[in-house]
């Protein structure tokens, strides 16, 4: 039954990482738009749409799309040394999000490039040269997997179900769920 719940938790975070991931990619469009006297007219975050954040007035395209994976890899680390300098008992969850992070955000930029992409295509409009998208990636897709190799065996993790209690499946499933409702309730469609 231990397997069940690991099961259950794994899957529940693996979503909850893609879904705040998405969020936090987001929030740094937004943040962009907003420092550079840009008009948000609607953020989509939908579960099961891409996310999107489109603005009515965009005086620095620029500024405002690199905004998103910066954002979306320079929080996660942040809360990652916070979690550290703090000892906190769960920062292995924080250090894999942050690692989710940095491989999500620099593989969309990396691996969009050259066919322009959602964000890599206002990217290539707005002058950023293929070169400073690839490298984006190398910095980010390899510190991610750093992070997630530092925390140890997935396969030593996968042989001890018993570490995933039934209470924290359950906790994650509602957590992800309520997120999910959010979403939905929230987003601009």
């Amino acid at each position: 039954m231990s397997r069940i719940y690991q099961l259950l938790f794994s899957i529940c975070w693996l979503f909850g990482c893609w879904l705040a991931m998405m969020g936090l990619h987001e929030l740094g469009h937004v943040l962009g738009g907003l420092l550079t006297g840009g008009q948000v007219s609607r953020v989509v975050l939908h579960p099961l749409a891409i996310s999107r954040t489109d603005l009515a007035m965009n005086p620095y395209p620029a500024i405002v799309v690199w905004a998103g994976p910066l954002i979306g890899v320079i929080l996660p680390l942040g809360l990652l040394i916070a979690a550290r300098l703090t000892n906190w008992s769960q920062a292995e969850f924080v250090q894999f999000f942050a690692g989710f992070c940095l491989i999500a955000n620099g593989a969309y930029i990396a691996g969009g490039a050259l066919d322009g992409i959602g964000d890599c295509g206002v990217m290539r409009q707005t002058g950023s040269p293929l070169w400073l998208m690839w490298c984006f990636g190398l910095m980010t897709v390899p510190a991610g997997f750093v992070l997630w190799h530092r925390l140890g065996s997935i396969r030593d993790w996968w042989q001890h179900p018993e570490r995933t209690s039934e209470h924290s499946a359950w906790i994650m499933l509602l957590t992800v769920m309520t997120l999910v409702v959010l979403m939905v309730c929230f987003s601009a469609q």
